[in-house]
């Protein structure tokens, strides 16, 4: 038997450890099981398809940003859930024109930026939760 019941297992990437952590524990605080990585590279070799009801990624990491993790995380779960953690006004600044063209139609519920309340983002999570499976991304 598993030890997270359906709709609270979550994975969390982000390359800052204060962040992952406290988020981890909010999270956890409210019966969700997470796993987290701070290293893109890490999360994804260790990744497990179908397993995750929802997958938090950091848009800005090193070696490997959110939308190229996500891309390759979706050859692997074409029915990955994600959203991704972004700072300030990077969504509607920067993603809108990002080079990475099949990314600027995303929903913006699916964008949380930091910093963020514990109320808040647990509000933002199970909202998301409720989203359809994976994101609409036009294919070029």
């Amino acid at each position: 038997m598993e030890s997270a019941r359906k709709g609270n297992k979550i994975l969390l990437v982000d390359d800052e450890p204060d962040l992952t952590m406290t988020f981890k524990a909010i999270l956890q605080g409210v019966g969700f099981a997470v796993d987290i990585y701070e290293n893109p590279l890490v999360a994804l070799s260790n990744f497990r398809p179908h397993y995750y009801d929802l997958v938090i990624l950091d848009i800005k990491m090193p070696e490997m940003n959110g939308f190229e993790l996500y891309s390759e995380m979706l050859k692997m779960d074409s029915q990955v859930k994600v959203c991704f953690v972004t700072a300030g006004e990077m969504y509607n600044d920067n993603v809108r024109k990002n080079e990475e063209e099949q990314y600027c139609e995303l929903d913006t519920e699916r964008f949380i930026q930091k910093p963020i309340s514990n109320g808040d983002l647990i509000r933002r999570i199970n909202r998301i939760m409720m989203l359809g499976q994976s994101l609409n991304i036009r294919n070029r």
